[in-house]
């Protein structure tokens, strides 16, 4: 093939920041009309390929051809006269914005004549795009904070379509999404590829990648290391190009460790939620807990860690009433929670990793009400050994790592804490294969020392793999409550859509 046979065409690009390269010749080339894969583990060099794409960052060699031209510099301004449009992992709207203004805001071709709005055009522009694509409708003044989060990604795709981009990219466009919103993603990215938008489909969930994309490629350590057919070829052929060599099983053993009932909900309810829910996690034991948008688990876990409270029904914990006002009562208690969004809640993105560490812990390391910073060190670089977390040392401010040691950051804070219930909200969003390995280890150590861990998560292979007991929601009621030996994925969806239990366990 000759460079004018790709929509985009990027040859041996470098990045390098001081001596750490980033890049070193990495290769991307996306024929007309597909939709193509980019994988590799946090750290690989999508972040920052991207990065040069979209004109946030200059390369430092290499070549960019779009649609057989060469391009000298590209700049954001650039990008969108190139026909090149992304769309970001975090969901980069309002939420006191209505749906237009969400949709108009800094629109490229907003305005007549640089002045004022063309409101009437780009509305129905918009009405016409979500239609096609999503075969929904918004109402007139609702507003973003009102929408649930993949209406929320669908007005965020669209505002990207507005400007009629050739090429569109989607940096994990499903980390948020439930399994039926996901397959009404790929309706919509079927749509726009036979429509003639080249689609880059960026993300960790790999088994979407082999079932959405044409064709595949793999970084690793800042280079392509391999170009595929998504047809021809595997998850597990895809995780070793990825990583290098063979991690391993993904999920640890699961070890017949569950002792005595530590955590007990009897017909637990929220105002307008979830209602009658009976659970029990015994000490030792992973539950795992699933289910779609608004079955009710979300709200299920702010009521556990005090967020929210119930408005009827009984919890105990360690025996005793459990009631819990605000998330002090359940630090007191014993209780933790690794929230979903590491960014926003888990972690502070501007403090060292020995302030976020001990952040939850302030009171083990002062004396006399003054802190004392080497002990706090000393236990902060414990907990990054432990977990293999990727940094130069604990000075390093959390901004500086990937996703999948962020996450890792977010977990020490609570073992710092040593609670006793480990409550976790999606543990592996956004996260690289290896990451996820790494994670999983350490829940299993925790069940394996007695503690009792809840995990929340809308990936069913998860669920499935690591939990030793599944119980999942639909409409904000307990549909199953099984053994994870006794189920399948296939059964787990089918469930949490509405289906019979008796017909899939």
């Amino acid at each position: 093939m000759v460079s004018s046979e790709f929509a985009l065409d990027l040859r041996a690009i470098e990045k390098r920041y001081g001596p750490v390269h980033a890049l070193s010749g990495a290769n991307l080339r996306v024929a007309p009309g597909e939709v193509h894969g980019l994988i590799g583990q946090n750290g690989a060099g999508k972040s920052t390929l991207m990065k040069i794409l979209s004109g946030l960052e200059p390369a430092d060699g290499g070549e960019i051809v779009i649609a057989g031209e060469t391009v000298a510099a590209l700049t954001p301004s650039e990008m969108l006269k190139r026909g090149i449009g992304i769309v970001y992992q975090d969901r980069m709207t309002v939420a006191t914005f209505t749906v237009e203004e969400a949709l108009f805001y800094a629109t490229p071709g907003a305005t007549r004549n640089g002045i004022t709005i063309n409101r009437r055009l780009l509305r129905e522009k918009a009405r016409t795009i979500i239609r096609r694509y999503f075969r929904t409708e918004f109402r007139d003044g609702a507003l973003i904070g009102e929408l649930t989060t993949a209406e929320q990604q669908i007005i965020q795709i669209t505002r990207t379509l507005l400007s009629d981009p050739k090429i569109l990219i989607l940096d994990e466009p499903t980390a948020a999404l439930a399994a039926r919103e996901v397959d009404n993603l790929f309706e919509a990215i079927r749509a726009m590829r036979d429509a003639g938008i080249t689609v880059i489909y960026i993300s960790h969930y790999l088994r979407e990648i082999r079932d959405i994309c044409d064709r595949i490629t793999v970084l690793r350590n800042g280079r392509d290391v391999a170009t595929l057919r998504a047809s021809e070829t595997s998850v597990a052929a895809m995780t070793e190009l990825m990583i290098g060599n063979d991690v391993g099983r993904l999920f640890p053993d699961r070890h017949d460790s569950t002792g005595e009932p530590f955590f007990n909900s009897i017909g637990l309810a929220h105002r307008q939620a979830f209602a009658n829910v009976d659970l029990t996690v015994r000490r030792g034991e992973i539950v795992g807990i699933t289910g779609l948008i608004g079955s009710g688990i979300k709200e299920f876990t702010r009521v556990l860690f005090g967020l929210e409270r119930a408005a009827a029904g009984t919890m105990t914990l360690a025996g005793k009433p459990y009631r819990p006002k605000s998330p002090r009562d359940a630090l007191e208690a014993g209780v933790a929670l690794v929230p979903e969004d590491r960014r926003a809640q888990g972690i502070g993105l501007s403090l060292s990793l020995t302030d976020n560490i001990v952040l939850a812990s302030l009171e083990r390391f002062n004396l006399y009400g003054l802190m004392q910073p080497r002990r706090a060190a000393i236990r902060a670089r414990h907990f990054i050994s432990a977990l293999a977390i990727k940094a130069p040392d604990e000075t390093v401010p959390a901004a500086t790592l990937s996703g999948g040691n962020q996450q890792k950051v977010s977990l020490a804070k609570w073992l710092c804490r040593d609670a006793t219930l480990y409550v976790l909200d999606e543990p592996s969003v956004g996260i690289d294969v290896a990451a996820k390995a790494e994670i999983y280890r350490t829940l299993r150590d925790l069940a394996d020392q007695g503690h009792a861990l809840i995990v929340v998560s809308s990936d069913l292979d998860e669920i499935q793999g690591l939990s030793d007991r599944i119980v999942v929601f639909h409409r904000g009621h307990v549909a199953l409550d099984a053994p994870a030996s006794k189920t399948t994925t296939a059964g787990l969806l089918a469930v949490a859509a509405g289906a019979p239990t008796d017909r899939h366990p």
